[in-house]
């Protein structure tokens, strides 16, 4: 006996929209994963002006005439305890101070992971006393190691 009311989804159709799912799910993701990290690039060149600003008010104010290291702009709360960690990563990125001195500063920025599929980021970005933001593609995960910008760096936007 065969009962002719039965209702529900076949096999057949089951899998064809599991597949379906998965085709708009090897598009969208990345997508999503390079949204991602062009945000933490963003949040990086922002934090890095944060950063310029910061070494010039404390040029103005409490270095009387030098430029500071990342624990004095913390100290002075130029900066926020995050930023400032030397530890920590903010975005996605780490953050250093490095070449401070009475005439100089530079700032640079690298990803935590630039080469796997969760890549934060593709681009290390550095800022001077010049206050010109810089970039290049991704040499390392360790900004203590950005001590100029130099010419491996070219000017953001060009």
């Amino acid at each position: 006996m065969t009962n002719k009311n039965q209702k529900g989804f076949s096999l057949i159709e089951l899998l064809i929209v599991v597949a379906i799912i998965g085709i708009i799910a090897a598009i969208a993701i990345p997508n999503l994963l390079a949204s991602r990290r062009a945000a933490n690039e963003g949040s990086a060149q922002q934090s890095l002006r944060t950063l310029s600003s910061a070494e010039a008010t404390y040029y103005a104010t409490a270095g009387n005439g030098n430029y500071g290291s990342m624990a004095n702009l913390l100290a002075q709360s130029l900066v926020d305890s995050v930023l400032g960690s030397a530890t920590g990563a903010k975005s996605g990125y780490k953050f250093a101070i490095s070449g401070v001195s009475a005439t100089a500063f530079v700032a640079g920025t690298a990803p935590t992971a630039n080469t796997t599929v969760t890549a934060t980021g593709t681009r290390d970005f550095c800022i001077d006393q010049s206050g010109v933001l810089n970039s290049r593609t991704s040499a390392t995960v360790d900004p203590t190691t950005i001590t100029a910008c130099n010419s491996t760096f070219a000017p953001v936007g060009n």
